[in-house]
């Protein structure tokens, strides 16, 4: 039997995504106070080198402080902001700006490029936005996949465009929110929300396609409306 090539997240980084999940999911302002150092590692069960390192990779990702003191203890700092997307909860950490700029410019720029990429786009550019929905499609149960399958299907629709300025500029917008992209997550009970977002999706790549504008104006209207910054 073949190894199994994925890595296996260490003690500490489990522990760091638990702590950071459990922001994220209570929503918690800065300055809330998660815990004493030795608390935390009586919570998890693990040694005090550990919980160190775990407490590291939070600070690194300006999540965490951690405070000396009788009324010290483990600190949330800053709290990744919150976009929502489609369906999907999306946050980011380490931006100089705030997402939301980079999805609106990503969204004004989204509105630009198919117009344009369905007079000039090629069988192989066509070939990259199915691969790209395909892959949109069989990410159904992974956010994170989800997102970067999305992403992947306007840089080819962008590329499709032949304006080289722009798509340096936009795989530049793309490259940021990747990179600092810290978790994503399908909103509860928006499974219509996310069907509707694969349909608009389908139908824009279709309109290319076929050179069909009025389809093409249609689902650009309604892609624009996607986005809602949750905090």
């Amino acid at each position: 039997m073949a190894a199994d090539p994925t890595p296996r997240a260490s003690r500490a980084q489990q522990v760091a995504a638990t702590l950071e999940t459990q922001i994220l999911a209570e929503h918690a302002e800065p300055g809330t106070r998660l815990g004493l150092r030795t608390e935390l590692i009586s919570r998890f069960g693990v040694s005090p080198s550990v919980m160190n390192e775990a407490l590291r990779i939070l600070r690194e990702r300006d999540l965490v402080e951690v405070k000396p003191g009788p009324n010290g203890g483990v600190f949330v700092a800053n709290p990744p902001p919150q976009v929502r997307l489609g369906g999907i909860d999306l946050w980011h950490q380490g931006l100089a700006v705030d997402p939301e700029q980079l999805f609106e410019a990503r969204r004004y720029l989204d509105t630009m490029f198919p117009a344009v990429a369905m007079q000039r786009a090629t069988p192989e550019d066509i070939r990259a936005m199915e691969w790209a929905l395909d892959d949109m499609r069989a990410a159904r149960e992974n956010p994170r996949a989800w997102m970067d399958a999305n992403l992947r299907l306007h840089l080819a629709i962008a590329r499709a465009s032949r304006i080289e300025v722009l798509i340096g500029l936009y795989q530049t917008i793309v490259s940021v929110l990747s990179a600092t992209m810290t978790k994503a997550s399908f909103v509860e009970g928006q499974e219509g929300p996310r069907a509707h977002n694969m349909e608009v999706h389908t139908n824009m790549v279709a309109a290319i396609r076929d050179r069909d504008a009025a389809t093409l104006e249609k689902m650009l209207a309604q892609h624009h409306e996607d986005m809602v910054r949750v905090r």
